[in-house]
């Protein structure tokens, strides 16, 4: 009847080891501590060196090894990393940090790390005062790093004034990563030279994050589909105001904005920043409180408002310059197209002003819309007067619509002189519920149409 309390238990949980996950650490078959001589050896070593007690956690837990380690083996460890020129203080949080630095030999990674510190002049208890515990630290991917900034033309008091500035750069480090980022440059058509000159005025951009956003911005480019000298430009040239907005996908922008991704690439060609009012998932602003707008650009545009009858300098006024994408003439020109289509100047002017999005539209798609509205759903220009918005729906997902009002219109089962933005402006449950559901035989039609109109697409 005789059980024993296991010492292991207590001993392991002084040590900072959670109760709940005490049973995978403890050795097998023993009980008391005086069954391990060794363990205890190491423990008492690691105490001697002023390694605290309720720290040596993660030392066990990861480098447990070490608890095995014949006499004098452990303490040859501390004298070791002593001679590199690391104080007792700093090789204690070293360790805690790092414990893997007591399995085997002297590692030879950190000491190049240490040769690079000394180079630049950092520090190595500055260093090591910086290193957390709770993190994962890899010496080879900190070399990569501060291989990359020797490479890309960083001096050394350069890459001093970088890492004190924000040590997590060199800690956490990007290595592979940075490489990546610039391989992905090269390959948009950027010169190497001019990203190397602008990491060098701009090292906020080496951030973690701010590579982050920069890779998002090149995708984007990519995805709406424009050409690589176009993104070889925006990135020369705006990089260093780009990296520091995070931005939200291509299919949402072109979803919120009503347009596709050529008309995107269009704006964001005609004005690189428009990406970030159009596309940031916050909206920044320069140090004065304005967002980033071309000047000329702004009074070109302030012209065309002028003949819309905005007043100038007036609250309005402003709002309009935000509201209203691209250049002066080219909202003109999108305008006219409206007018050379049949509407009324007065009657175009009201629906630009009541949905600003239609001049963000290329003139052909303009074009295209309303040929469509005439010759395909048949419905005369006038109805665009009181249904502006239909510049902005999809002309797929508005023709599966009015197929299927004129399937309902054949039966008799809806009335034959509904509107255009009756039909096509509920959403897809009340469209289903109104429309669909009125006929038994609707939901099995509505699927052909859709399935239909999704062939036609692919």
């Amino acid at each position: 009847m005789y059980h024993p309390i296991n010492e292991f238990e207590p001993f392991l949980e002084s040590l900072g080891i959670n109760h709940t996950e005490l049973e995978k650490f403890l050795p097998k078959g023993c009980y008391f501590l005086c069954d391990d001589n060794v363990l205890v050896d190491n423990f008492h070593v690691l105490c001697y060196h002023g390694v605290p007690r309720n720290r040596m956690a993660k030392i066990y837990t990861e480098a447990r090894e070490i608890f095995g380690y014949g006499n004098g083996v452990l303490a040859k460890k501390f004298q070791d990393y002593e001679d590199l020129g690391l104080s007792k203080s700093s090789l204690i949080k070293l360790f805690v940090c790092c414990p893997l630095l007591l399995v085997g030999d002297v590692d030879s990674e950190f000491v190049v790390v240490l040769d690079w510190l000394k180079r630049i002049g950092i520090e190595s208890e500055w260093f090591v005062n910086c290193m957390s515990s709770s993190n994962t630290y890899s010496w080879k991917t900190m070399i990569e790093t501060l291989e990359f900034f020797h490479q890309v033309g960083y001096s050394e008091k350069h890459m001093y004034d970088l890492f004190k500035a924000d040590p997590k750069l060199l800690l956490e480090g990007l290595g592979k990563k940075l490489y990546l980022f610039l391989g992905r440059f090269i390959k948009s058509g950027v010169d190497v030279n001019v990203v190397c000159s602008c990491f060098i005025e701009h090292s906020d951009m080496l951030s973690s994050k701010r590579v982050e956003n920069l890779m998002s911005v090149i995708s984007f480019l990519y995805n709406i589909r424009m050409e690589q000298d176009d993104i070889a430009h925006v990135l020369s040239n705006y990089m260093h105001i780009l990296n520091k907005h995070s931005i939200k996908g291509y299919t949402t922008v072109c979803k919120e904005l009503g347009v596709p991704k050529a008309d995107l690439c269009r704006i964001i060609n005609d004005d690189p920043l428009e990406l970030i009012s159009l596309a940031s998932k916050q909206k920044h602003k320069t140090s004065g409180g304005q967002t980033y707008r071309d000047p000329l650009s702004k009074l070109e545009k302030t012209a065309f408002l002028l003949k819309l009858g905005y007043m100038e300098n007036s609250e309005e006024m402003e709002e309009a310059v935000k509201l209203f994408r691209g250049r002066g003439d080219q909202l003109q020109e999108r305008l006219d197209c409206l007018v050379e289509a049949g509407l009324d100047c007065s009657a175009a002017i009201r629906m630009v002003k009541q949905v600003p999005k239609i001049l963000i539209l290329k003139r052909n798609v303009i074009q295209k819309k309303i040929d469509f509205l005439k010759n395909t759903l048949g419905y005369p220009i006038e109805c665009l007067v009181r249904y502006p918005t239909y510049f902005c729906k999809d002309v797929d997902k508005m023709n599966a619509r009015v197929s299927m009002y004129e399937w309902l219109k054949e039966r008799n089962v809806v009335s034959h002189a509904l509107s255009l933005s009756t039909i096509v402006s509920n959403d897809e449950k009340r469209f289903v519920k109104v429309f669909v559901n009125m006929h038994p035989e609707g939901p099995t039609i509505w699927q052909r149409i859709k399935s239909l109109s999704n062939k036609d697409k692919n």
